[in-house]
């Protein structure tokens, strides 16, 4: 009898010891996907912010909507341009007349001011605070600021200055690569050379 219950008891013992094995097992994987969902959780969160802080981020490039002048003593205003350096700033008239040139600079060429390709403008070089003539003292890596009510403020780096003969052409090319570019374009030298200063949209070139 004595030996029967031994054997009962060591069976029962054995069931017990099984039985909190099996129970121990059960909580470690449940503990284990707790933590793993804890951990996906936070991970997301931490994704879902930084989507936010990107999402909320302004772009380097984004417009500034302006609301400049339609017209200039009489006549319809393209742009505004705006050089620090050498403290110029002025319309830039919409239309390429010998009238038109006398009071401002003017679009030679090009699409629209701010638009995709290459925006030319004119300007005499008289000695009068809304003309070119100091644009001679501008060097590369200089930037102005061209604004316009359509598409707002753009600001351009100088990248390429030189002079040509008043037959030569070439500054007046439309392929940008699909860049904004502008081009001022002056006289010097009694108006035998053309200066020619090449800028594109900043933080594109």
């Amino acid at each position: 009898m004595k030996g029967e219950r031994r054997k009962n008891k060591t069976k029962i013992l054995i069931k017990f010891i099984i039985i909190l094995i099996f129970l121990f097992i059960i909580f470690y994987v449940l503990t284990g996907i707790y933590n793993e969902s804890k951990i996906k959780l936070k991970e997301g969160e931490k994704s879902k912010i930084q989507i936010e802080r990107i999402e909320s981020k302004p772009e380097t490039n984004s417009i500034e909507k302006v609301d400049i002048a339609k017209s200039y003593l009489g006549l319809k205003v393209a742009a505004k341009l705006i050089v620090p350096k050498i403290n110029l700033e002025t319309y830039v008239l919409e239309e390429y007349t010998k009238e038109g040139m006398d009071l401002c600079p003017t679009k030679f060429w090009g699409p629209n001011a701010n638009e995709i390709g290459n925006f030319c403008i004119t300007g005499h070089n008289y000695k009068k605070d809304n003309m070119f003539y100091d644009l001679i003292n501008l060097s590369i890596g200089d930037e102005f600021e061209l604004l316009d009510n359509k598409n707002g403020k753009y600001t351009y780096t100088i990248y390429d200055i030189y002079k040509v003969k008043p037959d030569n052409t070439s500054s007046l090319n439309q392929n940008t690569k699909g860049k904004r570019v502008v081009t001022l374009i002056t006289c010097v030298n009694y108006s035998n050379t053309r200066l020619i200063i090449k800028a594109i949209e900043k933080g594109n070139s």
